[in-house]
């Protein structure tokens, strides 16, 4: 299927983190890679809270469906 013109190109998930796992940090000076670990470690809560989140759903899913005994 050819893409149209002006439709959006999807990325399969996680592209970005491949891509960023594939730049060459030779390039970058040490003030950089100290505020690439702050932009990381700042994902890193980010990822760490939406499981939290998750794992809260999917108790409260389980309790709420569980067969009474």
């Amino acid at each position: 299927m050819a893409q149209e013109d002006g439709d959006p190109i999807r990325k399969a998930r996680g592209w970005m983190l491949a891509e960023l796992a594939r730049e060459d940090l030779d390039l970058f000076g040490v003030a950089e890679l100290e505020e690439r670990i702050e932009g990381l470690e700042g994902e890193i809560a980010r990822v760490r809270a939406q499981i939290e989140r998750k794992r809260a759903g999917k108790a409260a899913a389980d309790a709420f469906f569980r067969k009474p005994s």
